[in-house]
């Protein structure tokens, strides 16, 4: 098999897991609706089934670290692949299973787990594995498998409730949704069987050997054995018989600056905006309620193709110029959207607002900050410092997801000046911070082999 062939499919099988992750997290939304009704659900029940999976995904991101270090990247991902299968066969809780909210909610959290595991394996998999000039846009296709992954579901979940009434999907449509993630789940599954492991793990593990032959049926021998040189060169800098202290200034000093990237990711408002967005569009354009489905087309779609501009442009612009232009376009967004709340003159701008930011965030923000994670951490703790970046990026989500409603709600952010937008002008600081934090403490890791970038951490 040729080597971009080869490497194509090494990042195809991982970024499934991003897929997943999107799938996981898309197909409550569809079928949340359906499963109210079946299950006569409260609000407050309602949000524990909708909102379980994010203590999952905060569980599995903290086990991901020690997981990835004694098994590697590759068996970890199979183990999410398991959660997956699992959680979309037993969400549609199948006859054997008590008809219960609890053993819906245990599925919800094992399909939590799996997305935990696999949004930190996988795109430091794909950074592991893949050639320093090409690496960036290998690690986005991460990102935009999620994308496609949340409009993949979007279809499915409408397909699958179109053909059959209302009490129909009221009383199996709901199932049948959940029970369609088990074609990519098992996909996922077989085929990570065929992919090598991390060549970076391996030459940890001392498997020098077999690291090697991964690195050469990638980057062909002499490639092959400079990176080599470079991999020992790094693990030996850090061996040297001492254990590794992540309670030291300089090792916590990295971590704290990839878990502040981390977690900013969400309070740019990302899922607030995907979350409670219909509001916005049904003031805008007239949309109804019936209308949901377009809306998340309409929103998926600006998603997926300007995740496709990052993909081609983060190894020609570098990681940092991205940043700096999702953000500026961020700000923009919300600033289109806030004065026209604050004025009372919600319509067509305000939508080229909420357009103007999502586009803003899959080209930046999105996928640049797991590209970012992925590489920027020295090799010895590169698995703790990812579980740590990303379990964080949970317990933002949560936090971000938990609190919009109520701010919003507010009334203060409902009388004057404010009139609605102060959720908006409150993120607006945020990525404000993220201008900052991207100018002082990130490098640019641009074409860059992993060691190199290592070497940015000792200036």
């Amino acid at each position: 098999m040729k080597k971009s062939l080869f490497l194509l499919l090494i990042a195809a099988v991982s970024a499934l897991g991003g897929l997943l992750f999107g799938y996981d997290t898309g197909v409550i939304n569809g079928a949340q609706f359906y499963l109210t009704e079946y299950f006569h659900l409260s609000d407050m029940l309602k949000g524990w089934v909708v909102g379980s999976a994010l203590l999952g995904c905060f569980v599995g991101a903290i086990i991901a670290g020690p997981l990835s270090i004694k098994i590697g990247r590759k068996k970890s991902l199979i183990i999410s692949a398991i959660f997956f299968t699992l959680s979309a066969y037993g969400s549609g809780l199948p006859e054997l299973f008590p008809q219960t909210v609890s053993m819906l909610v245990v599925f919800r959290i094992i399909g939590g787990l799996g997305i935990g595991v696999a949004s930190m394996n996988a795109p430091m998999y794909i950074a592991e594995i893949a050639p320093s000039n090409i690496r960036g846009r290998m690690v986005t296709y991460y990102q935009l498998a999620i994308v496609i992954g949340f409009f993949v579901v979007f279809l499915a979940t409408y397909f699958i409730g179109s053909d059959l009434s209302v009490a129909e999907n009221i009383e199996f449509g709901w199932r049948r949704m959940f029970w369609s993630e088990l074609i990519p789940s098992i996909l996922f599954l077989v085929l990570l069987f065929i992919v090598p492991k991390s060549p970076r793990w391996l030459a940890l593990k001392g498997k020098d050997k077999d690291a090697l032959e991964v690195l050469q049926k990638i980057n062909g021998y002499e490639v092959a054995s400079k990176e080599m040189i470079n991999i020992k060169a790094s693990l030996n800098e850090v061996n040297n018989g001492v254990k590794v202290s992540y309670f030291s200034k300089a090792i916590l000093g990295i971590i704290a600056i990839g878990t502040i990237l981390s977690v900013l990711q969400q309070f740019t408002g990302i899922n607030a905006v995907l979350y409670y967005g219909a509001d916005i569009f049904e003031k805008a354009l007239g949309f109804g309620k019936e209308d949901v489905l377009l809306q998340q087309i309409l929103l998926a779609f600006v998603n997926l193709v300007f995740t496709f501009v990052a993909m081609f442009t983060v190894d020609k612009f570098g990681r940092k110029p991205l940043l700096y232009i999702g953000s500026v376009g961020m700000i923009v967004g919300f600033l289109l959207l806030g004065i026209t709340l604050q004025q009372q003159n919600v319509g067509v701008l305000s939508l080229i607002g909420v357009l103007v930011f999502i586009a803003s965030f899959a080209l930046s923000m999105g996928p640049v900050v797991w590209v970012l994670l992925a590489e920027m951490f020295p090799n010895k703790i590169r698995s703790v410092a990812m579980s740590v970046a990303v379990a964080a990026q949970w317990a933002a989500n949560y936090v971000v997801s938990q609190s919009f409603p109520v701010v919003m709600g507010s009334e203060t952010n409902n009388s004057a000046p404010w009139n609605g937008s102060l959720p908006y002008y409150i993120f607006i600081a945020f990525i404000l911070i993220i201008v900052f934090i991207t100018y002082k403490f990130i490098p640019e890791t641009k074409g860059k082999s992993l060691e190199e970038i290592e070497g940015f951490w000792k200036k």
